[in-house]
């Protein structure tokens, strides 16, 4: 499904020529109808000599109602410029093409109406001026077809022009993210609420669940209507009317877009490269404050330039756009920006979620200009490096690629160690992406954690996970996938729960050893009440305990390994044959004090081996 926009002055016939090619009258208002100029949208449909059925979208041309046109050529496949015979070129038909060219419409056809009014010289006058105004637009060598809706000479040929053009245009692409800049919102009794647009980027489905962005409202499809015709989907490239349940038309204004939950955000900032049009009024100062334009939306916005103080007429820039009022955009949308009275320039969008730069930056124009005249790999592995590591689909939406796009250049990357893959295969939705050189300063950053930590305690075996995570500079969910991936390539070693430098080993001087030594032996000569006077420090004693020589029951009591087994063991088999036993009877049992007993039962305790049942214990 292909779109169709009329562009042109103020009664040079776009509305009459709609009508005399579709049957349908574009203006609905009554207002515009009492007036006979067309003041907002018009919508009409038209099938083509190879049996392809097209959507028009018929524009104002008054320059009061600019604002409204720029709501409706944001999605358009094909330009219809109309250009009156009687009048020929005229201010609203430089600024409509100068907005088509910002845009980026490359496929126009000319339609110079009321061709029954002129005579042949001078309609091969206004052609001539025509064709001389389209050059340097994107809209040059465009065919003109001289028509008039009132008698209805030159219309064949200008359908079958329109026809040529769209057979050999591209279909919209479906990037599997359906968007719906919403033009109209309005309510039709014992349906409810109904919003129509232009679809780009994937389809829609009767049922499907939705969102409305920037009323942050979700809702359901009810219905969905293309022409007036039922629809069960609704593809890219079709003018769409979509009946919800769940949310108010008034919840729902002009400029909204309607998409699938989850994945676009409003921004208040963007990056964008500007072009000034040649005949602006004048040069465009940074933090200027401008009307913003993009998709159905309009808001006023200030203009930072990020690589000079102002742009002349002609001049191109790149620029940091903060809007009043939040947008939704994805990288690549175009934009315009006017003042009160003229169009000043337009671009498209680079970075839709900016952060604030230092201007004449090199750093950050080289980064823009990789985002912008770079190659698919070159986007994606800018996008990685920008805003750290993504799931292919997060970094597919942030590219504004498919998520196949995106697979087969990160597949390349990753076959030659540009890219890395954290937490499963490259397609799974839990793996995780990173640039390689990101990747090196997380392993980096791990063994420069734990060599502080061996340096501050060496004799402990490791550090905690906890201690770390922290220090890699990554989310929660992404430092759990590194650490995976650091202790698969052998960067880390994994000890039970602690982690360590593989180089790293525990080593003791003569005399520490010494001295842990003396220690099991002071504790051996009484083995049931160990001494409690001048432990070694706990790093110490835990290495003791690691090596299974002691065993430390509390703060303040410590057993051999060989004396605690053997009270454990006496006090399983009596449990065994009593079914009970007392701290009092473990006292006696082995001839120690009460402060022993207890801190043997209760960490027998805490090991599962026993379970208290008031002033007694039984095995578990």
């Amino acid at each position: 499904m292909f779109v169709i926009g009329t562009a042109g002055h103020v009664d040079h016939g776009k509305s009459t020529l709609v009508k005399a090619l579709t049957g349908i009258d574009p203006d609905r208002l009554r207002e515009e109808k009492e007036r006979g100029m067309t003041i907002d949208l018009g919508f009409a449909w038209l099938m083509l000599p190879r049996g392809r059925e097209v959507s028009i979208v018929d524009v104002p041309g008054h320059e009061r109602f600019i604002k409204n046109m720029l709501a409706g050529v944001g999605g358009i496949d094909l330009a219809l410029l109309v250009v009156a015979a009687d009048e020929a070129v005229m201010p609203q038909t430089r600024e409509h093409l100068a907005i088509l060219d910002l845009l980026q419409v490359k496929r126009g056809v000319v339609a110079i109406t009321k061709r029954d009014l002129v005579d042949q010289d001078w309609l091969e006058l206004v052609t001539a001026e025509v064709e001389e105004l389209l050059q340097g637009t994107t809209l040059a060598g465009s065919p003109l077809c001289a028509v008039s809706a009132h008698t209805g000479q030159g219309l064949p040929e200008l359908i079958a022009t329109l026809d040529d053009m769209l057979n050999v245009a591209e279909p919209r692409a479906d990037k599997g993210r359906p968007r719906l800049p919403v033009d109209r919102s309005f309510v039709i009794s014992g349906f409810g609420t109904v919003v129509t647009g232009t679809l780009t980027d994937g389809t829609l489905a009767v049922g499907q669940e939705v969102e409305m962005v920037l009323a942050q409202k979700r809702a359901r499809i009810r219905g969905l209507q293309s022409h007036r015709k039922g629809e069960e989907k609704a593809l890219p490239g079709t003018r769409t009317a979509v009946n919800l349940s769940g949310v108010s038309h008034d919840e729902v204004q002009r400029g909204d877009v309607l998409t699938t939950p989850g994945w676009l955000h409003p921004t208040e900032a963007i990056d964008g490269h500007l072009r000034m049009v040649a005949d602006a009024p004048g040069q465009l100062k940074h933090n200027a404050t401008v009307l913003f334009y993009t998709g159905t939306s309009e808001t006023l916005a200030k203009v930072r330039l990020l690589d000079c103080d102002f742009l002349q007429p002609g001049e191109s820039g790149w620029v940091q756009i903060r809007v009043e009022s939040p947008v939704a955009v994805v990288k690549g949308d175009f934009f315009i920006i006017r003042s009160s009275e003229a169009t000043l320039g337009g671009g498209n969008v680079v970075e839709p979620h900016a952060r604030r730069h230092r201007r004449l930056h090199a750093a950050t124009l080289e980064h823009l200009n990789r985002l912008q005249e770079g190659s698919g790999e070159e986007v994606v592995l800018e996008g990685l490096e920008a805003h750290g590591p993504q799931t292919l689909r997060a970094l597919a939406q942030q590219a504004n690629m498919s998520v196949a796009e995106s697979l087969a250049y990160i597949q390349a990357m990753v076959e030659r160690g540009e890219v890395m893959v954290l937490g499963g295969d490259l397609a799974s939705s839990e793996a995780v992406l990173l640039p390689a050189s990101s990747w090196a300063k997380v392993t980096e950053r791990a063994q420069g954690a734990l060599q502080e930590y061996h340096r501050r305690y060496p004799v402990r075996r490791g550090a905690p996970r906890e201690e770390v995570r922290g220090r890699l500079g990554l989310s929660d969910q992404v430092s759990v996938l590194a650490l995976q991936r650091l202790i698969r390539e052998g960067a880390v070693v994994e000890e039970d729960t602690l982690l360590r430098a593989p180089e790293h080993k525990v080593s003791l001087s003569p005399a520490q050893r010494q001295a842990l030594d003396d220690y099991v032996k002071l504790l051996g000569s009484e083995p049931y009440s160990p001494s409690t006077a001048e432990p070694p420090e706990p790093d110490l004693l835990q290495l003791l305990a690691e090596e299974g020589r002691v065993v430390k029951v509390s703060d303040e009591v410590v057993f051999t390994a060989e004396a605690y087994q053997q009270m454990v063991d006496r006090i399983v088999e009596h449990l065994k044959g009593e079914g009970k036993i007392t701290v009092a009877q473990v006292r006696d049992m082995f001839k120690t004090s009460r402060k022993y007993a207890l801190a043997l039962m209760e960490h027998m305790d805490q090991q599962r081996i026993t379970r208290r049942t008031g002033d007694e214990r039984v095995l578990r």
